[in-house]
């Protein structure tokens, strides 16, 4: 329940991120660095999540 609730807010997230920056006055080399931040963030929370539900499981392999 946890991960889906963060995993919905993280969409969220990057939805609100993607529409404001273009609508901002930034130019376009900007706006495309902070949604490649955001997506980078994003593949981090999901493999922290993946890692977490592995250790939760006692799974031999941790690795995501």
């Amino acid at each position: 329940m946890k991960n889906i609730k963060y995993f919905t807010i993280l969409s969220i997230l990057l939805t609100a991120m993607t529409l404001l920056s273009g609508c901002g006055d930034d130019n376009a080399e900007e706006a495309g660095e902070k949604v490649d931040q955001v997506m980078t963030d994003a593949g981090n929370a999901v493999e922290d999540a993946c890692e977490d539900v592995k250790e939760g499981v006692d799974a031999d392999d941790t690795d995501c």
